[in-house]
């Protein structure tokens, strides 16, 4: 996945399980897609990483130059193929989306 910048201005913090029955290979590879046919090709994009915890949880992260253009990319998932195949594959109930403004 592409490194995240130290130049960003916002990000994406969006905490989830996987559904029961998908495996982590398949998450990675729908965020791989995600990020090279979706998220590379928007203004303002960054970075992407994708995260798991020691407790099996996952992280899905998306740098952006600001703010306002980390919420613009993420409210691009469920209308793009590859971001709706992405959202499918969590545990229903279980992601926590949250937005940060870099402050240093």
């Amino acid at each position: 996945m592409h490194t995240p910048s130290p130049h960003f201005g916002g990000l994406e913090f969006a905490r989830f399980r996987l559904r029961p029955g998908v495996s982590e290979a398949t998450l990675r590879q729908a965020a791989q897609a995600v990020e090279e046919h979706l998220l590379r090709h928007q203004p303002g994009f960054v970075g992407h990483a994708l995260l798991r915890g020691d407790d099996d949880s996952y992280v899905d992260l998306v740098l952006a130059d600001s703010h306002e253009r980390a919420v613009a990319l993420c409210e691009l998932w469920p209308d793009d193929p590859h971001g709706a195949h992405f959202l499918s594959l969590l545990a229903p109930g279980s992601a926590l989306l949250a937005f940060y403004r870099r402050i240093a």
